[in-house]
């Protein structure tokens, strides 16, 4: 049996519902005492009973069947069994957690029993088992002064919750009613719970859903509105949705108007008898509240209709003549735009939709330095601002080798919780770890999007991720990658889409509206001719995502576009431009950006723009070249307009003939330029006696001083490759005197890159093997995803000189500390670069080099490894630099142990 021909399903849309009334206050006025609650069996219990009101099915059966039978005989269709409170948590407060499944199954039979007596054949009596939010909260913090902190945990109430849950479905409840329920978060656990017990039995039961608001503009206790919450629950299969407790009817009109026009479930609304006076009382009479829910019915808008506080059989029983033969509301279908949510809905249903990127530790210098100190008041300011400058989501990554990525994430995201300028728009969880995500996910109440999953670990890991993204509710990111690595063209990029479109679709259950597909924007004007398409197949690719596979979204992380030209920010948003134009028209929906800096395509100087359009359309041979000569016209520009704004002379110009020939050389590498080339080497050969001393000399002291220039940002990616095809120049132009002179000493060597397992970048470590390779150095390329005993076994085949590896994601550093130490226990020591966009320094001699017997050397930027690997091979400088290295990694052990003592608050 489907729940949607279950019999509670099928009589709701037939007719509307009668659900019983109070229990709690109906309770209260029948004047229990201790006795009853303690009853014979907890006559010496240590602790006050009175209260326990669910207690009373064990101790006072007699009262709670009376109570059901009064609500049947005023015509009520479903009853709930007296387990509002009967979870661990509460029971708790008395001691009674040993209970919990004997409370809630005693519940259940006394209701089913009376239920059975009051069924006929025309009509059906339902049982449903009440599963109220417990007294602690999932979302908020239980004191003022510390904002992070949590009560309780998801997973924690998620257990407690399947207890109580597991009772229920074995006692034969007919559905289960989730009522009061005031955070999102409290209310996920508990259907998680639901879905978790009903799997274990296998069983299915209705999920019948009601919040509770606390001011009249349709919000609940943890600050999110009514249709935030929706779309938090949209991926649950409830039979309905609807309020109890909050107001009076007429209070609770306005916002049931508003379930009832987009809810694609039943809806459900059972309010209290009006508001409670001073000493408690509820004064509307069973006829005027009556009167009020009439105005729900007439409207259409109910399935079902009760009562909460307040209410008695007798208000039950004149609700039921108001709905008597009265046709109940229709369902709306599901929505097929995206819904996300923080405190607020936002629904994506076209136009662009900007994601704040600069709460990134990977992409914030500035935010990173601010996690690192515990700096959260300033660090919530980079997020307020990204939110006031137009962003609709929040880009959220902790992914830094020193960093507790998981407790920052969980930490941040609490705190994030309690602003509401920034928590009423959803969150992205960014992360490559996948624990990272889970914690993430269990922190925010909102309809998150999950950052990302991809394919490169097979069907498998991704259907078993795209699972949990799914059960917890989240929309998702999916980066083309498959297990051959990163799609960059756009036959590959539009192939592994379409296949994880089929997958998600039709193994997960993932509606189509919550995928939003990253088709890799690659860094375009590299230098590169196999790099120019990068740009326009990005741009293909995102109109045959929007054309073939319906509903789905695409985004992409803006800023790699722009790489190249690290250090030129006008360039850099001119290019942002221009993709996100033409990427706009075709269907590109997302993209993370820096929403302060973004700069209108149309605002663009015409040149600038037209430089940029055929950067990124890839519509000429020498685009690259042409953007950075303007790049550099701009930026001369720029100094020259700050140095006549100063009073300052620019510095001159160096004239070719007043230069020494290592000068000459030097400068002939930074400019890529090769016309003296040949001339200025062999007097450079003649005047040190060596070829080898050239290269060693002044082509390297160029080499260092190009990569200076990059790391400045004055220097671009493109003059980079440029500059490495020069000295591949001139290293061709001195083999044959380096092949007759046979002196032992050379530069070049054998070198084995590898991107290490887990991990399928592989631009940054192609760039790295083409000036390596201009450097006359012999490059093997092992590939990506390369697991640590495959680098062992092929560095004891090949024998390199240098091994590099590569990493972009947080995971992958674990992965470098594995391969290094295989490779120390396999006895091999020759130097080992570390490279990559998390990598770090500090990193690197914190955790990479202690399990290594070799050098362990990072590696900035792609400019650095040859001069670099030179060092380190050459007899004469090796041991100095081997020394050097293990000084200043000791040094920066040494400093981060002092900088990482435990600190203490005042009170302490």
């Amino acid at each position: 049996m489907t729940l949607s021909s279950h019999p509670i399903a099928l009589a709701a849309r037939e007719r509307i519902l009668v659900l019983d009334g109070a229990q709690g206050t109906m309770i209260q006025r029948l004047g229990l005492g201790e006795a009853d609650f303690r009853g014979q069996r907890f006559g010496d219990w240590p602790t006050q009973l009175a209260g326990c009101n669910d207690l009373l099915a064990l101790t006072r059966p007699d009262v709670v069947a009376d109570l059901h039978r009064r609500y049947l005989e005023a015509g009520a269709d479903i009853i709930t069994a007296c387990t509002f409170s009967a979870q661990r948590i509460s029971m708790a407060d008395y001691g009674l957690e040993a209970y919990v499944a004997e409370i809630n199954r005693q519940a259940v039979a006394i209701a089913r029993a009376e239920a059975q007596r009051y069924c006929t054949p025309g009509r059906q009596r339902f049982v449903v088992g009440s599963v109220g939010p417990t007294g602690k909260s999932c979302s908020l913090s239980p004191d003022v002064a510390d904002p992070a902190l949590r009560s309780i945990t998801l997973d924690e109430m998620a257990q407690a919750y399947e207890e109580q849950i597991a009772a229920l479905l074995g006692a034969g409840v007919d559905g289960l009613l989730f009522e009061t329920f005031f955070d999102t978060l409290n209310a996920r656990a508990a259907l998680l719970a639901a879905t978790r017990a009903m799997a274990a039995q296998g069983v299915e039961v209705p999920l019948l859903f009601s919040a509770t608001v606390t001011d009249r503009a349709g919000r609940i206790l943890s600050g999110q509105t009514i249709e935030a919450m929706m779309a938090s629950l949209m991926h649950l299969p409830l039979l309905s949705f609807g309020l109890n407790c909050s107001f009076g009817a007429a209070d609770m009109h306005p916002t049931l108007r508003t379930i009832a026009a987009r809810s694609p479930w039943l809806v459900s609304a059972y309010p209290n008898a009006g508001l409670p006076d001073a000493m408690g009382r509820y004064a509307q009479t069973p006829e005027m509240m009556a009167t009020e829910v009439r105005h729900f019915v007439d409207e259409g808008l109910v399935n079902i209709v009760g009562g909460c506080c307040g209410t008695t059989d007798e208000h039950i029983r004149l609700i039921a003549r108001v709905v008597e033969g009265r046709r109940p509301r229709q369902p709306q279908p599901r929505p097929t735009t995206m819904w996300l949510s923080g405190l607020e809905l936002t629904e994506v249903e076209g136009g662009f939709t900007a994601v704040g990127e600069r709460c990134n530790v990977a992409g914030s210098r500035k935010f990173l330095r601010l996690i690192k100190e515990k700096n959260y008041d300033e660090a919530l300011v980079i997020a307020r601002r990204q939110v006031e400058a137009g962003a609709k989501v929040v880009d959220v990554n902790m992914d830094d080798g020193l960093l507790d990525a998981r407790a920052e994430m969980r930490t941040f995201l609490r705190l994030l919780a309690a602003e509401p300028e920034i928590a009423r728009v959803p969150v992205m969880i960014d992360s490559s770890d996948w624990e990272v995500v889970r914690e993430g996910l269990r922190q925010c109440q909102g309809k998150s999007i999950v950052n990302s999953i991809s394919l490169k670990g097979g069907e498998a890991d991704f259907l078993a991720k795209a699972r949990e993204v799914r059960q917890m509710g989240a929309a998702v990111v999916v980066m083309a990658f498959d297990e051959e690595g990163q799609a960059d063209t756009f036959e590959r990029k539009i192939a592994v889409c379409a296949r994880a479109y089929r997958l998600l679709t039709q193994q997960v259950g993932m509606p189509p509206e919550d995928i939003i597909f990253d088709p890799n924007v690659l860094s375009v004007a590299t230098g590169m001719a196999e790099h120019d398409r990068y740009g326009l197949d990005f741009i293909r690719a995102t109109e045959w995502i929007h054309a073939n596979l319906p509903r789905a979204h695409v985004s992409g992380g803006v800023s790699n576009l722009s790489f190249s030209f690290r250090g030129h920010n006008r360039v850099r948003e001119a290019m942002h431009a221009s993709l996100l134009h033409h990427a706009g028209a075709v269907g590109m929906d997302f993209g993370i950006v820096n929403p302060s800096t973004a700069i209108a395509y149309d605002a663009l100087d015409p040149a600038l723009r037209e430089a940029v359009d055929d950067v990124v359309l890839a519509r000429r041979a020498d685009a690259a070249e042409r953007l950075v000569a303007l790049a550099d016209h701009i930026k001369a520009e720029a100094e020259a307009a700050k140095a006549a704004a100063t009073g300052a002379k620019p510095a001159p110009k160096p004239v070719a003939q007043t230069l020494t020939v290592g000068e000459r050389l030097s400068l002939a590498l930074q400019n890529g330029t090769t016309e003296t080339l040949e001339a200025d080497l062999e007097e450079a050969r003649a005047a040190l006696s060596s070829a080898v001393a050239v290269i060693e000399g002044p082509l390297m002291d160029g080499m260092n001083r190009v990569g200076t220039l990059f790391g400045e940002g004055r220097m671009y990616l493109p003059q980079v490759v440029r500059t490495a095809r020069t000295m591949k120049r001139a290293v061709a132009i001195l083999q044959p005197h380096i092949e007759a002179e046979r002196t032992g000493g050379s530069s070049a060597g054998r070198v084995m890159v590898a991107t290490v397992k887990g991990d399928v970048h592989d631009i940054g470590k192609n760039i790295v093997s083409v000036v390596m390779g201009c450097n006359g150095y012999e490059v093997i390329d092992l590939g990506v995803m390369v697991p640590a005993d495959e680098i062992v076994r092929k560095a004891q085949e090949i024998r390199p000189d240098v091994i590099g590896l590569s990493g972009l994601i947080t995971p992958s550093l674990e992965e470098m500390v594995k391969t290094v130490a295989a490779l120390a226990e396999a006895g091999i020591d020759v130097p080992v670069m570390i490279g990559g966009a998390t990598t770090s320094q500090l990193h690197t001699a914190l955790k990479i080099a202690p399990r290594y017997q070799g050098p362990v050397i990072w590696v900035k930027d792609a400019s650095q490894n040859a001069p670099l690997a030179s060092r380190f091979l050459n007899p004469t400088s090796a041991a100095d630099a081997a020394t050097a290295l293990r000084t200043e990694q000791a040094r920066l052990r040494d400093g981060h142990a002092e900088t990482s003592a435990p600190t203490h608050s005042i009170a302490e």
